[in-house]
């Protein structure tokens, strides 16, 4: 898995324009059965991915944190929301919270969720590749597949069952 993480940000540095003009494409005449297939596609994939031998979404990165996790996560863990913020949480630059920092305060060293029961629901449909119209977050996908083998993997199988030219 090491070694398909080291080689995934160049691999998706090298179909990133390729994958922008796909999207661009799936936007403006999506098929009618790309739900279905999204599905399928990403059941398909996550038969064979174990997200506990990579966890690279939460080594790298850090879910968004509605206020309804909060509320939920806070509830669970004994604090009050304004405690669970200021201990685990910081606002962005567009106004939402994220984690303090990365890896997950979270994330054990067995790559276990320590909230994995309450976790946020960015984390819950991470890496969202088998959500409906698929297609309107492309922006997301495109940052995905850099850091989801499995998004990665995603993407290529629709390429290919869409007959999409790849280069």
């Amino acid at each position: 898995m090491r070694q398909i993480l080291e080689k995934l940000p160049k691999l998706a540095k090298d179909k990133e324009k390729e994958n922008k003009k796909f999207f661009s494409i799936l936007k403006r005449r999506p098929p009618k059965n790309l739900d279905q297939m999204m599905v399928r596609i990403h059941e398909d994939e996550f038969s064979h991915t174990d997200c506990l031998q990579c966890g690279n979404c939460c080594t790298t990165t850090g879910p968004l944190f509605t206020d309804k996790d909060i509320t939920r996560i806070a509830k669970a863990l004994r604090l009050k929301p304004q405690q669970f913020i200021s201990t685990y949480l910081r606002v962005d630059q567009d106004g939402d919270h994220v984690l303090q920092t990365v890896p997950c305060s979270f994330l054990g060293a067995d790559m276990h969720c320590s909230i994995y029961d309450i976790r946020p629901k960015a984390c819950r449909e991470f890496p969202h590749t088998d959500r409906k119209k698929f297609q309107q977050i492309s922006h997301l996908t495109i940052k995905n597949v850099a850091i989801c083998p499995a998004a990665f993997g995603i993407v290529e199988t629709l390429k290919s069952a869409l007959k999409y030219p790849q280069g």
